[in-house]
């Protein structure tokens, strides 16, 4: 049975509006009326709406007031703000209080019709096309799983399974996502083989074509730009993911901009004790051990596998003939994060700042180790929302 949307409109003059009660009515909404914003507070407070009309001029409480109680109350209703007035303050300060549309006197049937459908049916509508979306490239995408040849092929492919992977997110169709999970694995066994046969043949001096791997990310990334006289901030957020990456994304770009975004590869084994220690040594592991013993810990000795990255990298400059001022940071709890950014005009005195943050590393292995975070992070989405909010938590953007 389809569910009846509920309407709350709110105006003084409601009387004058009967008719548009009546149009919505046979159209089958469900209108509930207020006079006042007491009246609709009330209604609010009792009931569940799907869409609130509200008026931004009345006697007593004022529109604006109206909004902020009822947000207070119900934050994911929409609320329609109806005005006389296009006065900018006015739509500013609706806006700011984060309405879902706003419409100006008189309004007609067809602007109500727009707006409901806009509000009521935008995630049905939204969730259609996206799925409509994935089923049409779904053939394309198993195409090119089977033709890839080359890195560059695989790293399109996995932007666009993760692309679809957060497009398909809210829309919550369980079929969808057994479809792309199994699309998912399908290129996770093909790209394991293409690693099983190319891997070794990328560390062969007369290699052709090979991705950028960990021991180069400094003397192909970063040395480049220090020799041009630019300041660089290295920015490295331990085991972070390209679907957490685009989680994060959107808060990030807005502190900077990006110009370019590229996927790297990470020598095997990823875990950090070889494909950190590789990067800032700008060697690989057996190289850091013939080279480097004393800063070369084994899997089964203990201490940390990553302490000596200061050590490694001054030695990978020297070997570069880096002469650049570093800077060396890691961030491992909100108390470092919060120093960090209180300090953060000082790291422009260095040419190149390293800052690591282990907020996503900690997490995934709470994951695995501990149930309250496996509950909180009990699918992809789920545990991508709480990178984000924990990267919050721990100060990961550097206002500069």
């Amino acid at each position: 049975m389809e569910k009846v949307v509920k309407i709350l409109w709110v105006d003084d003059e409601i009387e004058l509006l009967k008719p548009y009660v009546i149009f919505l009515e046979k159209k089958g909404f469900s209108l509930s009326t207020a006079t006042n914003g007491d009246d609709a507070i009330s209604l609010v407070s009792s009931t569940d709406f799907d869409l609130i009309f509200l008026d931004e001029n009345m006697p007593g409480l004022s529109g604006l007031e109206v909004l902020t109680r009822i947000k207070s109350m119900k934050p994911f209703v929409p609320v329609v703000m109806i005005t006389k007035s296009e006065e900018e303050d006015i739509m500013e300060e609706a806006i700011g209080s984060k309405i879902a549309d706003y419409l100006i006197k008189p309004v007609n049937p067809n602007q109500i019709l727009l707006t409901i459908k806009k509000n009521i049916d935008k995630k049905r509508l939204v969730s259609e096309k996206t799925t409509s979306g994935y089923q049409s490239q779904f053939g394309k995408i198993s195409m090119a799983i089977n033709s890839a040849r080359t890195f560059q092929d695989w790293t399109e492919i996995y932007r666009l399974l993760v692309y679809w992977e957060l497009e398909l997110q809210p829309t919550a169709d369980p079929a969808m996502d057994d479809v792309l999970r199994h699309q998912r694995d399908e290129a996770n066994r093909e790209f394991s083989r293409f690693i099983h046969k190319n891997y070794r043949a990328w560390f062969e001096e007369k290699v052709g074509e090979r991705p950028l791997l960990s021991p180069s990310i400094f003397s192909r990334k970063v040395f480049p730009l220090l020799e041009k006289g630019r300041k660089v901030f290295f920015i490295l957020i331990d085991n972070l993911r390209y679907d957490q990456w685009k989680t994060l994304e959107k808060d990030i770009l807005e502190l900077c901009s990006l110009e370019e975004e590229e996927l790297y590869c990470s020598i095997l084994p990823t875990a950090t004790q070889y494909s950190r220690n590789a990067m800032f040594a700008g060697l690989m592991p057996e190289e850091i051990f013939d080279i480097h013993p004393e800063l070369w810990v084994f899997d089964e000795e203990e201490g940390g596998k990553n302490l000596m990255e200061r050590e490694l990298f001054e030695r990978q400059m020297a070997r570069a003939g880096v002469k650049s001022s570093f800077n060396y940071e890691k961030v491992n709890n909100q108390r470092t994060g919060r120093k960090l950014v209180e300090t953060a005009a000082n790291l422009l005195n260095y040419d190149l700042n390293v800052i690591i943050y282990n907020f996503v590393d900690m997490l995934s292995h709470a994951r695995t180790d501990m149930e309250m975070i496996r509950e909180l992070a009990d699918n992809e989405a789920a545990y991508r929302s709480l990178t984000l909010s924990q990267g919050s938590a721990s100060s990961c953007l550097i206002p500069m």
